[in-house]
């Protein structure tokens, strides 16, 4: 190992560690901890107990069986019904845990997540450290210092973004392939919205990779078809129970809401998906939703004539991916913890760097930007900032400023999937140099 990469990685582990630590201690000023991880845990411990976790009343009797007396508005309550929308799928991975006492499933399932989250990043920085030791090393870095709500909430997030970014590395590496379509069809059976596209790049690249995808998925139906019998035995009424809840939590101020009026528009843990910075100008789901459907349904078309024309090898892979990883969190409802998903785009940016040209600087320059501002403590601080600039301006100005105050993740996801996608298109050569065809020292010329 090189000094540059022995340093990169000294510097990764330190700041994976710092935000562990940081993640653990703010999960300790909730009582209970990992308040995300709560509503999972009861809500399956519910349904093994032969209720129904769609149902409130049911969870509430639950929940005071098993100790939480609280009043319905405090923290802890409230967040337990919202968890409540998860897909029947999750119940069949949380069951094991739930059959534990919560101290031990609450140790396990956040050992799950840091062991899982931290190998994603090792293994995106060693992809990227081949082309730039230096570019990889500050994006991890970023990412991973920037990460204590993923850990301290225990949210499914934490889980599928490493399940995602691992079995990407699987299938591409063409190592522990079996692995890679597990992790896939986990990742699928949890949160689709977060892996569905990468995993659709590798339906539309054909060969080996798309009979892997279909492999994934086809796992996933199972599951699903298990999840879904368990819990309609159990539940007959849940389908419009989940219809109501996302009702609720998607209404005008609701929590999912991604206009201004929601409870999370002014927090860190703001909704990050393209309808938010929409909503600042038209705050109406009539004209944000088919505003931005359309502006991320034109980028997808051409992401995907261009996959299906492009030849299978990993540079253009790696390209495409980091094309569609903004575009997923645009799409549709995200949150801040989804997009660590952006350290997928880690190969492409150091590769574009190594080439050299105003590409690689510019891929530098926004990528960097991507994951300091889809980061907790930029997004705390530009919420901070917000407060006391928003009150003092009016009109356009007011206007302009909520949009980069408060908005700033929703931005810089369009701009790197519009930069991202424009090389990708670009892209000509079925036999570019690649940095990931054969070891770390067998790569492009490296610039750090």
């Amino acid at each position: 190992m090189s000094k540059a990469r022995r340093n990169g990685l000294i510097l990764i582990v330190l700041s994976g560690a710092l935000s562990v630590l940081w993640g653990l201690h703010l999960a300790t000023t909730v009582p209970g901890g990992a308040l995300d991880f709560q509503g999972l845990y009861f809500g399956t411990r519910c349904l093994m107990q032969h209720c129904d976790p769609y149902n409130l009343r049911e969870l509430d009797a639950e929940l005071s069986r098993e100790g939480f007396k609280d009043p319905a508005e405090t923290p802890q309550r409230h967040q337990v019904k919202v968890l409540y929308v998860n897909v029947p799928t999750t119940f069949l991975f949380v069951a094991p845990l739930a059959a534990m006492p919560w101290e031990i499933a609450r140790f396990l399932w956040m050992a799950a997540i840091i062991a899982g989250f931290m190998t994603a990043a090792i293994l995106m920085w060693d992809l990227g450290s081949r082309a730039s030791p230096g570019i990889a090393a500050l994006l991890v870095c970023i990412t991973l210092i920037n990460s204590e709500v993923i850990i301290a909430t225990g949210n499914t997030a934490g889980l599928v973004v490493s399940l995602t970014i691992l079995a990407t590395w699987c299938f591409l590496q063409d190592r522990f392939v079996w692995l890679g379509v597990l992790f896939f069809a986990a990742a699928l059976a949890i949160k689709p919205h977060d892996s569905g596209l990468v995993w659709l790049y590798f339906v539309l690249a054909g060969g080996a990779w798309r009979k892997r995808a279909l492999q994934s998925v086809a796992i996933t139906a199972l599951l699903a078809i298990a999840a879904f019998a368990w819990v309609t035995h159990v539940a007959p009424n849940w389908i419009p129970e989940l219809r109501a809840n996302l009702a609720s939590i998607s209404a005008p101020g609701g929590l999912n809401e991604p206009g201004p009026a929601s409870v999370t528009s002014h927090t860190a843990g703001m909704v990050v998906d393209l309808q938010a910075a929409v909503s600042i100008f038209w705050d109406r789901a009539a004209i944000y939703n088919p505003v931005s459907y359309a502006i991320c349904g034109i980028l997808l078309v051409l992401w995907v004539f261009k996959t299906v024309r492009s030849p299978c090898n990993r540079a253009s892979a790696w390209m495409a991916i980091a094309a569609v990883v903004p575009l997923t969190m645009l799409v549709t409802y995200h949150r801040p913890y989804d997009t660590k998903l952006l350290l997928l785009s880690v190969p492409a940016c150091c590769a574009l760097w190594a080439q050299g040209g105003r590409s690689g600087r510019i891929a530098a320059v926004l990528s960097a930007a991507a994951v300091a501002l889809t980061g907790d403590v930029p997004l705390a601080a530009c919420i901070v900032i917000s407060k006391s600039v928003l009150p003092s301006t009016t009109g356009p100005l007011h206007t302009l400023m909520a949009l980069l105050l408060t908005r700033p993740a929703s931005l810089i996801l369009l701009a790197i999937a519009g930069f991202y996608l424009q090389v990708f298109l670009k892209q000509r050569s079925a036999s570019q140099a690649s940095p990931w065809d054969a070891g770390p020292d067998a790569s492009l010329p490296a610039r750090s």
